[in-house]
């Protein structure tokens, strides 16, 4: 038997998993990759550790300083877990925008939360700015370090490893990697790694209909938690990327109660946002090729949310 010594040990190493009943007939294969199966249930805890131990190498974070970050609660809580793994307090600038489990979440980790109010409990422009602008505030405290996710390229190298082990668990045989766009980070991260081996591998981007920036839209309000900032992301490398595919709040949350349903995938809207763009990718691609997706999080995450909430 082999035990991990640690926690952080347990980040990475996901099932990537077929779809059967919720793509059409006639499509290419669609596999999605379980990033709920991380310690926190998010795809996050690759980036956070990364961000975090690259700081302790190069000194700009030292035993007894305190971590700040503004966050949806999906990053917030993976800092939450690195934080309280290492020894470090933590101060998450987040809002009631985000549902209720991930404030709780990193509570219950030991973070501080600083609460932003939201326009509706609404994703916005205004809200994400307001959010680093506290953040900002807060970074300076002494002895404070902000990992300022957005503008944070250590996260970037977190996500190596994930396009790492889908080229190995594919043997290979990947034509396209679809994914949602936040930070961009996990999108240039295997990007990068994936071209590396194929330059041909089909790298597609999604984002909110309702605040299609990258496709050239204006921002717009949205309930597709942790992505679609209302702004292009600092770390946006938009030569990596082949299509950008918007695709509509109550879509995305669709597709996610059907994959509990039909499926049995648990997972969250960014992910519903995934599987249909993955789904729209693999009928123009043919049975004779493979899309690679991602469940960013667990449905856990949503239960008090209009995704599962009963009504």
């Amino acid at each position: 038997m082999t035990s991990a010594s640690n926690i952080l040990q347990a980040i990475g190493n996901t099932s990537l998993v077929q779809l059967r009943d919720v793509v059409p007939p006639g499509c290419a294969k669609v596999l999605v990759k379980l990033e709920w199966e991380n310690p926190t249930g998010s795809m996050k805890d690759r980036a956070a550790q990364a961000m975090i131990s690259r700081a302790e190498e190069d000194g700009r974070l030292k035993p007894g300083d305190t971590i700040v970050e503004y966050t949806g609660g999906s990053t917030g809580t993976s800092l939450a877990l690195i934080c309280a793994a290492k020894g470090y307090r933590l101060h998450i600038v987040t809002s009631d925008a985000f549902s209720r489990e991930k404030l709780d979440h990193m509570s219950a980790l030991g973070a501080e939360l600083t609460l932003v109010p939201s326009d509706g409990g609404r994703t916005t422009k205004k809200l994400i700015l307001d959010m680093i602008e506290a953040a900002k505030e807060l970074s300076q405290r002494p002895h404070t370090y902000w990992t300022d996710q957005l503008n944070n390229s250590d996260s970037i190298a977190g996500y190596y490893s994930l396009a790492e082990e889908i080229w190995s668990q594919t043997d290979g045989e990947v034509d396209a990697f679809v994914h949602s766009v936040g930070t961009a980070a996990s999108t240039r991260g295997v990007a990068t790694v994936l071209k590396r081996h194929n330059s041909k591998v089909r790298i597609v981007v999604v984002e909110p209909a309702e605040s299609a920036v990258l496709s050239g839209g204006q921002p717009g309000p949205h309930k597709i938690e942790g992505v679609g900032i209302g702004y292009t992301p600092p770390l946006w490398e938009p030569s990596l990327v082949d299509e950008i595919i918007p695709v509509k709040t109550n879509d995305a949350k669709d597709m996610a109660r059907r994959l509990a349903r039909e499926e049995g995938l648990f997972a969250g809207t960014s992910s519903g946002a995934n599987v249909i763009a993955a789904i729209r990718v693999a009928e123009r691609l043919g049975p004779n090729a493979t899309v690679v997706t991602l469940m960013v999080d667990s449905g856990l995450r949503y239960l008090s949310t209009d995704v599962y909430g009963r009504t």
